[in-house]
């Protein structure tokens, strides 16, 4: 376990987000060399994995309802130097991620047909899709017990382990991914289902790899016989705070299919280049990402351990480093977009679709940055409702409005890119003000000055004490995607 309430802030943060940055480098990574394989197979191939993909949202938007409940509650209770409670949370989260994984993985399996029938622009690009997604549910659904142990691991302080698990299994992924794809040394070609089948064979080694860092009795958090009967109080609180962050990434879920379907007519290169381009927006923002992973534990601690100041800090010197970061990724989406685009695919339509995307959705890339950090630091003080509200806003924004327009003569996608970039600006705004009554609230005192940075000291909050309640208002975390 690392204490992260006393020391250099700063340190904390780039060292925990070092660590993440080199996990979340390599899964980028692999995402891309993936894309890169299933390129050389053919347009289709591309929109059929990009469409299965669309799934990997609802994925995020689980793992971030348990990840995000998860890493609050144990930050908190590590923060108040509570062992035995910090124990007794990650075993509840264990059993709740293991619950959702096998009510997912039924369900996936049962609904795939009926997904890809509906939003493959055609028979081939569904039918590879469904090939896709056949071995690419089961890959997903035990990420969930693998991405609570993680959770409650960076809750500690302790970036490490998941560190090293996830790099290596993305390194095998990488590794697994043309052999499989195809044939390599083998003569059996298993196409786009080879690069699902590789992700699977990776996250089983990953998850019996971490499993392992809670086994000895030295270890903060570790596999206790008695903590596994279920604890219903401890998972209402762990969803209190998760679901809405779930909710959020439904939604983008609910975005992405708006913008296939509305794609439809437009043919499989265009689903294929909005696909891609969302692959290098998701690499691009792996430094932010990362940086919110820091946050979290480091402003949960801290909020746990009666520490307002250092919340407020936080969130400072976090907003900072991410505005820096999305601006130069910004620059780079403006000079190059076609050649980050035709590095997965030299199809001129597709090429046309993703660089035009890139180049619009940039304007937004520094607002989504800072409205990431905003909600790490909502999942931090333990009410993620504030994002929430922010982020339905912004969709409220994008999708109702698309559903109108793409009915129009003359629709194009460009309009779909524009709603995106002002409903940021939107949620930006929304984000901040509803950080700024939150920390009023949580911390004692006005947080907020300015371009949204924290103010005065207020009255310490009480180190012994749990966190109170999120109130019913409508508040909620936000989310790090620039789509």
């Amino acid at each position: 376990m690392q204490d992260l309430t006393t020391g250099s802030l700063s340190r904390h943060l780039l060292k925990t987000t070092s660590f993440m940055l080199v996990m979340m480098v390599f899964q980028t990574l692999y995402f891309l060399v993936d894309l890169y394989w299933v390129g050389r197979l053919g347009t289709e191939a591309v929109a059929g994995v990009s469409i299965a993909g669309n799934i990997s949202f609802l994925t995020l938007a689980i793992g971030q309802m348990l990840g995000v409940g998860t890493t609050t509650v144990v930050s908190h209770a590590v923060g108040r130097r509570d062992q035995a409670e910090a124990r007794h949370l990650f075993h509840q989260a264990l059993l709740l991620a293991t619950a959702v994984g096998a009510l997912f993985l039924v369900l996936g399996l049962a609904l795939l047909g009926r997904y890809t029938r509906a939003l493959g622009a055609d028979a081939r690009t569904a039918a590879l899709a469904a090939d896709y997604l056949r071995w690419f549910v089961p890959a997903m659904a035990l990420q969930f017990p693998l991405g609570a142990m993680g959770a409650a691991l960076r809750a500690t302080g302790n970036f490490r382990p998941t560190m090293l698990v996830s790099t290596a299994s993305v390194v095998l992924n990488m590794a697994l991914a043309p052999f499989l794809i195809f044939g390599w040394g083998t003569g059996r070609a298993y196409g786009v289902a080879g690069a699902a089948i590789s992700s699977l064979v990776a996250i089983v080694v990953g998850l019996a790899w971490l499993g392992w860092y809670f086994v000895p009795e030295t270890a903060y958090l570790r596999f206790d016989a008695d903590g596994w009967r279920p604890r219903p109080a401890a998972w209402r609180r762990m969803l209190g705070v998760g679901l809405p962050a779930g909710f959020e990434f439904s939604m983008m879920a609910l975005y992405q299919f708006v913008v296939y379907t509305v794609a439809l007519p437009f043919g499989a290169a265009a689903q294929a280049g909005f696909g891609v381009g969302m692959r290098v927006i998701q690499a691009g923002f792996m430094p932010v990402v990362a940086l919110g992973f820091a946050v979290a534990p480091v402003a949960g601690q801290n909020f746990g351990a009666g520490r307002p100041e250092r919340v407020r800090a936080t969130f400072r010197q976090a907003a900072l480093m991410a505005s820096g970061v999305m601006a130069l990724f910004a620059v780079l989406s403006h000079v190059a977009p076609d050649a980050m685009i035709r590095t997965f695919s030299d199809d001129p339509a597709l090429v046309a679709v993703g660089s035009e995307y890139l180049r619009i959705i940039s304007w937004n890339y520094v607002a989504s940055g800072l409205i990431f950090v905003a909600s790490s630091m909502f999942q931090a003080m333990g009410n993620t409702i504030p994002s929430l509200v922010a982020s339905g806003a912004r969709m409220a924004l994008v999708i109702v409005p698309t559903l109108v327009l793409s009915r129009q003569p003359g629709f194009r996608l460009t309009w779909v890119w524009l709603l995106a970039v002002t409903s940021v600006y939107v949620q930006l705004a929304l984000s901040l003000w509803l950080l700024r009554r939150e920390f009023g609230r949580r911390l004692g005192a006005p947080a907020l000055s300015g371009a949204g940075l924290p103010a005065a000291s207020p009255p310490p909050i009480p180190a012994t004490s749990a966190p109170s309640p999120a109130p019913p208002a409508a508040d909620r975390s936000a989310r790090t995607d620039a789509a």
